[in-house]
């Protein structure tokens, strides 16, 4: 039997089909983004800070969670879709903000909302996106949020949160565990210097000519174009931009900032970067309407907890006060059902789309999102359950 199962594992090949319809697993859709991008790119999306503990800790903790499904029960309409803040969402997900979005695909954050739209889900714009914030908010039928770094005085982020209200984002993710760069050395291994490309990974993009090409067709440069205004004319380059938001990172960030931007931010607003049960507690207290429990996909600390173990204590600390968001490591349908379960009231997704993105382009988003909606339905109807609503911590046995 063990020789016969080997055998079987032997013949499994990854994806290596060319139609984005066929690709059946967030892993079929990251081998095709591995194969179009040039590495210096994939890196930037698949790696980790340090030794990337995190990173693989991330999606080990999920696997240390077993279902206990029921049986004998209708399951013929499973349902997942929920009310998040107040609108109705297709699944219990947002798209993450994600940044240089753009170098994965021409245009790409605009890609990533047509998909989000398509699948009825909102999308996260990041500060460091590559299309303005009036082009991805003028997307038809998409739920727009926006996050913002708070880079340099809050006079300029205070200008980004003017015009993310004015273009009509519903909510704004206030990204705050980045006080500083994590340690992604792996990624600095493709740059000769902080602005410059290695001669390797110059070679490397020529082994790469579809996306080469794509990229040149697009008639816009990939740049930082929410950025531009607080940058002299004619000192506006993508390296340029780059080097400012180095110089305006802000490790003064404090609970005084979101008091700050309470003020100024008059519709659902949500703090990004929470680990901690008594830093919930004080975000509800300065009026937050909601928390990712995140550590940045495993790109900012290494050796830190992962949100899915800290969850369930900060779902009891804070009970219904708050709409707790988690992200790092989903890659299944069932991933998103067992966070739920924990106390999630919905998860944020960053790499699945952009795995998809890189792929496909819009097409490759949809086709990421279906697989996750597909995986989720499976995994409620498997477990005796109609609705996401029904998923509880009685649902699962922790491994010992």
């Amino acid at each position: 039997m063990h020789n016969r199962y080997l055998e079987i594992n032997r013949r499994r090949k990854r994806f290596s089909g060319t139609d984005i319809r066929q690709a059946t697993t967030l892993s079929d859709l990251q081998h095709l983004a591995q194969k179009q991008l040039p590495n210096f790119v994939y890196e930037y999306i698949a790696g980790g800070a340090d030794d990337e503990i995190t990173l693989r800790h991330n999606l080990d903790v999920f696997s240390k969670q077993r279902f206990s499904p029921y049986t004998l029960r209708d399951v013929s309409h499973p349902d997942t879709r929920i009310t998040l803040f107040g609108k109705q969402a297709e699944l219990p997900l947002a798209i993450a903000p994600t940044g240089l979005a753009g170098l994965f695909w021409p245009d790409g954050d605009m890609r990533l909302a047509e998909g989000a739209a398509l699948a009825g889900v909102p999308m996260t714009q990041s500060t460091v996106s590559m299309s303005s914030i009036a082009d991805v908010a003028a997307v038809p039928g998409l739920r727009h949020w926006f996050q913002l770094y708070c880079y340099g005085t809050p006079d300029i982020y205070s200008r980004l949160i003017a015009r993310a209200q004015e273009c009509g984002s519903e909510t704004l993710v206030v990204t705050t565990d980045l006080p500083v760069t994590g340690n992604r050395s792996w990624d600095r291994k493709n740059y000769s210097s902080p602005k410059n490309l290695s001669l390797r990974s110059k070679l490397d993009m020529l082994l790469h000519p579809t996306w080469g090409l794509r990229m040149l067709r697009n008639r816009k440069r990939p740049n930082f174009v929410n950025l531009l205004e607080f940058l002299e004319p004619g000192k506006q380059t993508l390296q340029d931009v780059a080097h400012w938001i180095n110089q305006h990172k802000n490790p003064g960030l404090s609970w005084k900032d979101i008091e700050y931007i309470r003020t100024l931010w008059p519709g659902k607003l949500v703090v990004k970067g929470i680990l901690r049960p008594e830093d919930a507690l004080i975000a509800r207290d300065k009026g937050v309407d909601g928390i990712v429990v995140t550590n940045h996909g495993g790109r900012q600390l290494d050796q830190v907890v992962s949100p899915l173990e800290v969850l369930p204590a900060i779902r009891q600390a804070v009970q219904q006060d708050l709409t707790i968001f988690i992200d790092s490591g989903i890659r299944r349908g069932s991933d998103i059902a067992i966070a739920l379960a924990l106390g999630a009231d919905a998860v944020l997704s960053g790499r699945a789309t952009l795995y998809g993105l890189s792929a496909a382009g819009t097409a490759g988003v949809t086709q990421a999102l279906s697989i996750l909606r597909r995986e989720l339905e499976t995994t409620l109807a498997l477990n005796g359950l109609n609705n996401v609503s029904e998923l509880s911590p009685d649902i699962l046995v922790p491994v010992r």
